[in-house]
């Protein structure tokens, strides 16, 4: 302790804090005492540190720079030194902090040094914005005083002594607390100091006292107490430092303002709200009004650079406004509004140099900006506007916009120290505007992947009615990875595909890409939907160990990749529905009668596992027709408040409406979630079932015999004929011929031939050899081996797929108008 008093109150109990890292050094620069605090912000242990130079933790090339014999001397004359450093941490990496150095005296004015250093970047956004904290604090003397483990004082700087001096007339060395202060003020500081030896932890201990020389004024103190430990790591010491803050209370508020914003700006990722969040801590703490403005391109992510060139008329958008006249018609200023300031103003000036302006005195009388718009002129003169703050908002090399701090009530005017207190309320409202602003474009850039690699326009063929919805998650959570998709597949039928791929963010929604163009490439196989699901867990896996052989790279995203799908494929000719899920949550499946359904699939597991087939089941459902298919993400059905079970209830209850549209019935139900901020992304697909007439399919069943090629050819041109599509016998004929004529060849039961038309003419072969067909490359003399090149050069395209008890060879053929 530093001073003497006959009476003494507390005011607030002892807190811990981290703020300063405090070591002692001998004369010789040696360290002789450490903290937890030091250890935690520097790296090094008291084990470590204690009995090595204080060089030990300085860069190689700042040794040389920091001179104890030059620092000793400038201590002494000028009572200590402070500036910033850069220490080397335990880990190797550069810090930069900033030191202050006490010099303190012993009984027998032998030296010691008391370090203190703060991490610049948890005191100060930047170290330009030092003299900001110093302004409102290093003007006050600071008595230091270390004390051994019986509380005696063993060493002190010159302003504790000083204080001693003054009430007792003696030096304090030897003495306790209690031989300078009433046994229960005494009793109380020294519990404090007793529980930092013991925890080693750092503590605040605050109070109101009266001292002896003006027993009737009150003085506000502010003692820290810190534990020094030694090489072993045992407490040796409680540095107390304290402070007479009377004459600053209303310091003491700015840092409690500064402190304040931590917590009250950059809430959100949400660059406007972020605006409105510093505007609401500057009224009435500082302004009792304030306004923010960003360049208008920030609130879209995208570079204000370019808007705040030099010779460009700067277009801004009022992102806060508060005032202490809340309610206030008349107000001339309206949030989100548009604002252009005229070149000449000290608001286009702040925008072009950085710079902030003062103006105490304020002139509404006169002035470009008056000319220019009287009529708000006048609302601010009737506002009573008499002084001005303008500080621009500054991030890295660009401005992002402006703050604008204004009294009308309070009478005193902005002063330099008003200045530094919004700058340093503006420098931090930067660092989270900045951030926002980082995340808008990481937002923006995987929001375009996603939807550029999301289906634009969903079509279901002649099978399927389909609509969809997909909503991003909101601003805080980032963009998902959800995914859906519809593929035509041969004869007619449709794949529908839904997934999610957990996480957010870029990363996720350039899985999402990977896995569907995965997904689009399995479709076109024509495996069963286990297959196709077994095959895309492999793509997961490989892609997972491809992370971990990454892991170690520099600039690598070492995540894994996880996600869930519901796949299905729907055919029009048999009303069957095949289907099977990754651990995707079910379908619901409404019937004509508008009867909500959700059908018991295996679950499977999720993609990723690497388990194979054994882990997917598929199912067969033949759905009536007009049977409407939802497809969804959980996005649509869990929520913070609600659990799975919860949200299907509401989306059965909503589907159930039948005789919608699927169009509005997609807008119905994506109005019935929760209307908090959702934190995953929804998707919604919805396919209403269509069955393909008789009429416009026919399939036969012929010998495997060589006569039976010339029988299909004539089935096949009988068939086009009755359904008007003369112009296509003899393409089609060739075709039959080719591809019956391989099923007769390679295989030995019946050959099936089926013609379907649809969008397009399809033309199938069954045949039960298990054999994939592959098109040969004949040589010139070569008789055989061209029929599979003949049908591929005919058709629009074809293709072959698994059949239950063999396969299926198919071709598609273009309709022309005329045709249709």
């Amino acid at each position: 302790m530093t001073t003497s008093h006959p009476e003494c109150r507390e005011t607030t109990p002892p807190i811990e804090t981290v703020d300063a890292a405090i070591a002692m050094l001998d004369a010789e620069g040696t360290v002789v005492g450490w903290t937890l605090a030091a250890q935690h912000l520097i790296g090094y242990s008291a084990g470590e540190i204690v009995g090595r130079c204080a060089t030990y933790v300085l860069p190689p090339s700042e040794e040389a720079a920091l001179n104890a014999t030059a620092l000793a001397e400038q201590c002494r004359a000028r009572g200590g030194w402070s500036g910033t450093v850069k220490l080397r941490h335990r880990d190797g990496h550069p810090l930069t902090l900033t030191l202050h150095l006490s010099l303190l005296w012993g009984e027998d004015r032998s030296t010691r040094w008391l370090v203190s250093v703060t991490d610049t970047g948890t005191l100060y956004s930047g170290t330009t914005n030092a003299p900001v904290r110093e302004s409102l604090i290093a003007h006050t003397p600071i008595g230091i005083v270390v004390r051994d483990l019986e509380l005696r004082c063993r060493w002190a700087n010159d302003v504790a002594m000083d204080r001693h001096d003054r009430i007792l007339h003696e030096m304090p060395f030897g003495r306790r607390i209690k031989d300078s202060l009433p046994a229960v003020e005494a009793e109380a500081l020294e519990v404090v100091m007793r529980q930092v030896l013991q925890s080693g932890t750092t503590m605040v201990h605050e109070y109101r006292a009266w001292p002896r020389t003006d027993p009737r004024r009150e003085h506000a103190f502010s003692s820290s107490f810190f534990c020094l430990q030694d090489a072993d790591g045992q407490a040796v010491g409680v540095c107390c430092m304290a402070v007479d803050v009377t004459g600053n209370r209303r310091a003491r508020e700015r840092l409690a303002i500064l402190s304040e914003a931590s917590t009250r700006i950059g809430s959100t990722l949400d660059v406007m709200q972020t605006g409105q969040e510093l505007a609401d801590l500057a009224v009435p703490l500082l302004a009792d009004i304030a306004l923010v403005d960003l360049v208008e391109s920030v609130p879209f992510g995208l570079d204000p650079s370019a808007d705040t060139a030099s010779g460009v008329r700067p277009v801004l958008r009022r992102a806060g406004v508060a005032s202490i006249d809340v309610g206030l018609p008349e107000m001339p200023w309206v949030r989100e509004e548009v604002v252009r300031p005229l070149p000449t103003s000290s608001f286009a000036a702040a925008l072009r140099t950085g710079r902030a302006y003062l103006e105490p005195v304020l002139d509404t009388r006169s002035g470009p900006w008056v000319d220019h718009d009287p009529e708000r002129a006048q609302k601010v003169r009737d506002s009573g506007i008499h002084s001005l703050m303008v500080v621009p908002i500054r991030a890295r090399r660009s401005v992002l916009g402006l703050a604008v701090f204004a009294r009308s009530e309070e009478q005193t005017p902005f002063q330099e120290d008003d200045l530094l207190l919004a700058e340093e309320l503006v420098t931090r409202a930067a660092l989270s505007l900045e951030n926002a602003l980082q995340y808008a474009r990481e937002r923006t850039a995987a929001l375009t992947l996603q939807r550029d690699l999301l289906p634009r326009r969903v079509q279901g063929g002649a099978a399927l009615e389909v609509a969809s919805r997909y909503v991003p998650a909101d601003m805080n959570h980032g963009v998902g990875g959800d995914w859906f998709d519809v593929i035509d597949l041969s004869g007619a039928r449709v794949a529908l595909v839904v997934g999610d791929v957990v996480g957010h963010g870029i990363h996720a929604a350039a899985t999402m890409g990977r896995l569907r163009t995965a997904m689009r490439t399995l479709a076109d196989l024509d495996l069963p939907p286990d297959d196709v699901l077994a095959h895309l867990d492999d793509t997961v896996r490989r892609m997972n160990e491809e992370n971990e052989e990454d892991a170690d790279a520099p600039h690598q995203d070492p995540s894994m990749v996880g996600a869930t799908c519901l796949y299905a494929v729907y055919d029009p000719v048999t009303r069957q529905c095949t289907m099977a899920r990754a651990g995707h949550p079910p379908p619901a499946i409404i019937d004509p009668r508008g009867q909500v359904t959700f059908p018991d699939l295996p679950a499977g597991a999720p993609l990723g596992l690497g388990l194979g087939l054994s882990a997917f089941e598929s199912v067969e459902l033949e759905l009536p027709e007009g049977s409407v298919l939802a497809f969804y993400t959980d996005g649509l059905v869990e929520s913070r408040d609600q659990d799975l079970d919860v949200g299907m209830h509401r989306l059965g209850a909503t589907l159930a409406r039948s005789g919608r549209s699927l169009e509005d019935l997609c807008s119905e139900v994506m109005e019935t979630m929760p209307a908090q901020e959702h934190t995953d992304d929804v998707t919604l697909l919805l396919a209403r079932t269509r069955t393909l007439q008789p009429a416009r399919f026919a399939s036969w069943e012929l010998p495997n015999e060589p006569t039976s090629v010339g029988t299909a050819r004539h089935l096949a041109a009988h068939q086009l004929r009755e359904w008007g599509m003369q112009h296509l016998i003899a393409t089609v004929e060739l075709v039959v011929t080719e591809l019956v004529t391989n099923a007769i060849r390679h295989s030995s039961g019946p050959v099936r031939l089926r013609l379907i038309q649809h969008q397009v003419l399809t033309c199938e072969v069954f045949d039960n050899s298990a054999s994939r067909l592959r098109p040969q490359h004949p040589d010139t003399l070569d008789e055989n081996g061209r029929g599979l090149f003949l049908v591929a050069r005919l058709s629009r395209r074809w293709g072959s797929r698994w059949a239950a008890d063999g396969k299926i060879v198919w071709a598609d053929q273009n309709l022309t108008a005329t045709a249709a």
